[in-house]
């Protein structure tokens, strides 16, 4: 559920209050420190970087609080954090798999939050290892499909690796290899392909279908995960259906 499964694109046409915006404007300024740290502080030699920067302007992240990341993470500005990222396993209601990626400066905080918020709305924490086998590890390309057809996307990035292109309604989704997610995102751009973002993502290799009252259940969950600020992505093997959706 990394804004890329058919219910996440649904809720995200929600219009987020101030408090969400805000704390979505926080996760990707840390992104855009995080990836200059890794990779430097130039986007032209950085693709991850680039394309941080470019989801957060995209966003209306001020330029200001943009810049004054990528400073902080390429150690040109004093003040950057010295941030780790932790993948958290557990289940939630009706034995949906649950990883919460955290990206932290407190790792006791960060475990004690996820942990409680986990047992407080019907989900429990699990072993290292005993979730993430469900899923796979995957690249995903997410663009706005305009004009484009499905052919046209497919024959940009066949060649780089692709494994498939998903019509997800207004945008379509490439997804590769991992580690051919750099090589993706270099086609579509030789291709004048615009797209939104090129991230790694965890794809569910089985799915628990629920009903409403079991998807209610789950959305509350993943709400409050979400407004942990440790919190950067979360991803679920749910399966709701379109009448579920409907519903919700």
């Amino acid at each position: 559920m990394a804004g890329h499964s058919k219910w996440a694109t649904t809720k995200h046409k929600k219009a987020a209050n101030d408090a969400k915006r805000g704390k979505e404007f926080a996760r990707m300024v840390k992104n855009i420190e995080v990836a200059a740290r890794t990779g430097g502080g130039d986007p032209a030699a950085n693709p991850t970087l680039e394309d941080m920067i470019r989801k957060a302007k995209k966003a209306s992240v001020p330029n200001d609080n943009i810049e004054r990341a990528r400073k902080r993470g390429a150690g040109e500005e004093a003040g950057g954090a010295d941030y780790e990222t932790i993948l958290y396993e557990g289940y939630g209601p009706g034995g949906v798999a649950v990883l919460v990626e955290c990206l932290t400066d407190n790792r006791n905080r960060a475990a004690g939050d996820t942990r409680s918020t986990m047992s407080k709305y019907g989900g429990n924490m699990a072993d290292p290892g005993s979730v993430a086998y469900l899923f796979n590890r995957k690249g995903v390309a997410v663009l706005p499909k305009k004009d484009l057809t499905e052919d046209d996307v497919l024959m940009a990035v066949l060649e780089a690796g692709a494994e498939e292109v998903n019509d997800l309604g207004e945008n379509f989704e490439v997804v590769s290899e991992l580690s051919d997610l750099n090589a993706v995102r270099d086609a579509l751009k030789e291709a004048g392909i615009e797209y939104d973002s090129a991230e790694p993502d965890y794809r569910p290799t089985v799915e628990v279908s629920l009903d409403l009252e079991g998807a209610q259940k789950m959305m509350k969950l993943i709400d409050q995960l979400e407004e942990l600020d440790d919190v950067q992505n979360l991803f679920t093997n749910m399966d709701l259906s379109e009448e579920v959706i409907a519903q919700l």
